[in-house]
């Protein structure tokens, strides 16, 4: 059997949802970039400063349509999303002159292997790209949010954990830098599955990351908190914390089935220990728009919830696994892929819902 190498028109199509980068990418010569992005030829046609983004216009790209509906036809000519809404436009949003207060996100769901922690580092990759001062929160006694930025949760003296149970402990004592300008860290390792022992006879024990967090809220446009795959102390903790929630929901029906009860949490921390959380939406990941079942479960969840599914869906691609094992955000791994385009369309619908409230 013959194998095929990739056809050079596919490529020219994929190329054409590219978009410029941050500024440590634009700083690769052209050399390397060619080498290791062989679709960057379409970043070098644009000035200077200057976005070019498919998802904003109202003709999206037929092959990146044809990734997201089984009828591409039908979404260029109606302006129809995933979802079979119609589909709004997201602007770029502009630079900021200040940073902060920060809008907490948390990133929820009590069933695991949905996209939390995915999610959690390339919307916040996203951000920062836009402009935004990003802090993510690893809070997952896993760590695996710091395995997804390159940082080794064993090799850590201090993280979350001991911002939480050690008293004078700085924040700035545990933050890193992470390799996306603009965008830092909160590690965790196992050292956290002890805290939800310990806070257990604490005085205002739901509060305690929020009390953590709250010197760091002018430093910050958004804190992102990537919770374990539980409702146990710790999620309540970031609930409390929380302004937003995100609720990320793979498009399989066992993963349907916890989001009552996760929604009947969050309104008991609503009602008990926070009045400012909102469910901020539900987003859709690893879909497949060539099967019946995702299709089905993506239009049960937009039944049930309605204005609260993000337009966003996030397709399944090879590359984030690929990206977890690079140590870094999509966004700068395969910057023209569909996946980071996806994130970038995220981003923006995450900034035009803060600006409508």
């Amino acid at each position: 059997m013959t194998v095929q190498g990739p056809d050079p028109a596919r490529f020219e199509a994929v190329g054409s949802v590219a978009v410029r980068t941050f500024e440590a990418r634009r700083t690769e010569t052209s050399t390397e970039t060619q080498a290791t992005h062989p679709m960057s030829t379409y970043e070098e046609d644009l000035p200077d400063g200057q976005f070019y983004d498919p998802d904003a216009e109202y003709e999206p790209d037929p092959e990146y349509a044809a990734t997201l509906a089984p009828d591409a036809a039908r979404q260029r000519r109606e302006r129809v999303g995933p979802t079979g809404r119609p589909l709004p436009y997201f602007p770029i949003p502009g630079p900021v002159s200040e940073h902060g207060p920060a809008q907490i996100i948390a990133m929820c769901n009590q069933k695991g292997g949905v996209g939390k922690t995915t999610s959690t580092i390339n919307l916040g990759a996203a951000l920062a790209e836009y402009g935004r001062r990003v802090l993510l929160v690893d809070f997952d006694p896993q760590g695996a949010l710091s395995v997804g930025l390159g940082v080794n949760p064993m090799e850590l003296d201090l993280t979350v954990y001991n911002l939480l149970m050690e008293r004078g402990m700085a924040a700035d004592e545990v933050l890193l830098k992470t390799a996306v300008p603009g965008m830092d860290l909160l590690p965790s390792n196992i050292d956290l599955s002890a805290a939800e022992v310990q806070l257990v006879s604490e005085v205002a024990r739901e509060s305690t990351l929020q009390r953590a967090l709250k010197p760091l809220m002018s430093d910050y446009d958004f804190v992102i908190i990537d919770c374990q795959p539980s409702l146990g102390l710790l999620t309540v903790n970031a609930l409390t914390a929380a302004h937003r929630v995100i609720v990320p929901l793979e498009c399989e029906f066992f993963a349907l089935r916890g989001v009552a009860l996760l929604t009947e949490t969050i309104e008991k921390v609503r009602e008990r220990l926070n009045p400012d959380l909102d469910l901020d939406g539900i987003l859709a990941t690893m879909y497949d728009s060539r099967t019946v079942h995702s299709r089905e479960v993506l239009a049960r969840v937009v039944e049930a919830f309605d204005d609260h599914v993000f337009h966003t869906v996030i397709g399944r691609t090879v590359r984030f696994p690929e990206t977890t094992v690079a140590g870094e955000p999509i966004t700068t791994y395969a910057s023209n892929s569909v996946g980071a385009a996806a994130y970038r369309q995220l981003a923006r619908e995450v900034l035009a819902r803060c600006h409508a409230e």
